[in-house]
């Protein structure tokens, strides 16, 4: 008896069928791609980007530098990928934020609002920071960070605005820059700590906020401030 034709057109029981290979490959390639960044923010974070090297990453990842190379040419590929990943979840970030930031909320919820989920996705992304500021960084991915900094300044000018209409653009501009300015001071202390710590810390940076920006947006009492204190007789 003639053997069946087994050509390239038929899929038999042991084989997939042609058009369901390239989906499998390309669903490990993308776990092989996720694995290789998140080894690369792991390296970034430790030694910093301009030490951080592709033998280094390889290592973290458990594989070695050629199967790297099969993904990534060098380490600024990795840096843009890494980049364009977390500037993305950033985006997010800024957005759930400022789409909370409505003017209705008394000030002590709209610090809440704002604040928590970027101070969360900071808190999760590490890598963020050391790309975003540290020295030697590829120029895209800072003017990507400068893209959505402006956005984020622009947005809290117009919440200034909508509360204070008859304030000057630049006084608005000013606070909103202040603002800024004592978030990510306060950012950097938060994450420099721990549990409670940080926990703490969170309230401080609520309270110095809420303190500066009560007399232009708010109306409520100071003594209701996040982390204000109460003295009892």
């Amino acid at each position: 008896m003639p053997e069946p034709n087994r050509s390239a057109n038929h899929a038999t029981p042991d084989t997939p069928a042609p058009e369901a290979r390239p989906v499998r490959r390309q669903a490990r390639g993308e776990r092989r791609i996720a694995q290789l960044l998140e080894a690369a923010a792991s390296v970034f974070c430790e030694t910093g980007y301009t030490a951080a090297s592709t033998n280094a990453i390889a290592r973290e990842a458990g594989v070695s530098p050629g199967t790297l190379y099969q993904y990534f040419p060098n380490k600024e590929a990795i840096a843009f990928e890494l980049g364009d990943r977390l500037m993305h979840r950033w985006s997010e970030s800024h957005g759930t934020a400022l789409a909370a930031a409505t003017q209705d909320l008394p000030l002590t919820q709209l610090l809440d609002a704002v604040l928590d989920p970027l101070i969360a996705f900071n808190y999760e992304n590490p890598a963020f920071a050391v790309l975003m500021h540290g020295p030697d960084i590829p120029g895209r991915i800072t003017q990507e960070f400068d893209t959505v900094h402006q956005g984020l300044l622009t947005r809290i000018e117009e919440i200034i605005s909508g509360h204070l209409p008859g304030t000057s653009r630049a006084e608005t501009a000013r606070i909103a820059a202040m603002s800024f300015a004592v978030f990510k001071a306060g950012l950097d202390l938060i994450l420099a700590h721990e549990g409670g710590e940080r926990a703490a810390y969170v309230a401080e940076l609520k309270s110095v906020m809420f303190r500066y920006l009560d007399p232009y947006l708010g109306e409520e009492s100071p003594a209701c401030a996040p982390g204000a204190r109460i003295d009892t007789p």
